[in-house]
């Protein structure tokens, strides 16, 4: 089951729900608008490497927006930092924006129960468009959960602070064998390393 607008406010009087920073005026019938932080992040390799890290710069937009172009993916991150106890947490792409032809997730809409974090944003339009910061761009809903169930809590994308590329090549073992070495490079405590 969705949990309805009133349900979410709800949970977050409850504790079970966090959004942070939160605005009533924000509560849809079974859902909460997010907003766009004004940072984003690009690939600067021309050929993007699912087995190692790829290059990135970041781009900070003024208020004036920017011209985002085809063919580039961006990274961006919501305002509002947002964590679940108890509910998988959903996120989609507003429908207005989606009328413009832009894309917020490219298949990352999906979270864990326990997530704690800001989302990334897998942003791509199929022509140009100038984007604003701060504005409401996608929408977090809730699922419950049945049967019994471990929160997601040592994932390699879990307690971000911003915007997080790929760490697809962290799963990935190394010529030898070290499978966490990859990890540790990244600056993991050995006590967070996957088995």
């Amino acid at each position: 089951m969705i949990l309805s607008g009133l349900e979410i406010c709800r949970e977050i009087d409850r504790g079970n729900i966090v959004i942070d920073p939160f605005d009533a005026k924000r509560v849809n019938p079974n859902s909460y608008n997010l907003r766009l932080h004004n940072e984003l992040m690009v690939y600067t390799d021309p050929i993007l490497d699912m087995k190692k890290p790829n290059s990135t710069v970041s781009i900070v937009m003024p208020s004036e927006g920017i011209l985002l172009q085809p063919g580039k993916l961006y990274l961006g991150r919501t305002v509002e930092y947002t964590k679940t106890n108890g509910f998988v947490p959903m996120l989609e792409g507003r429908s207005s924006l989606g009328r413009l032809g832009v894309s917020i997730h490219a298949t990352a809409g999906f979270g864990d129960v326990g997530f704690a974090g800001y989302w990334t944003l897998e942003i791509h339009c199929v022509q140009p468009v100038r984007v604003y910061p701060y504005t409401e761009v996608c929408q977090i809903y809730y699922h419950t959960i049945h049967g019994k169930y471990e929160n997601y809590a040592d994932g390699k994308y879990n307690n971000n602070t911003g915007i997080q590329p790929s760490l697809f090549y962290l799963g990935f073992a190394n010529e030898n064998n070290d499978k966490n070495k990859n990890y540790r490079q990244a600056g993991w405590p050995d006590n967070r390393l996957p088995d």
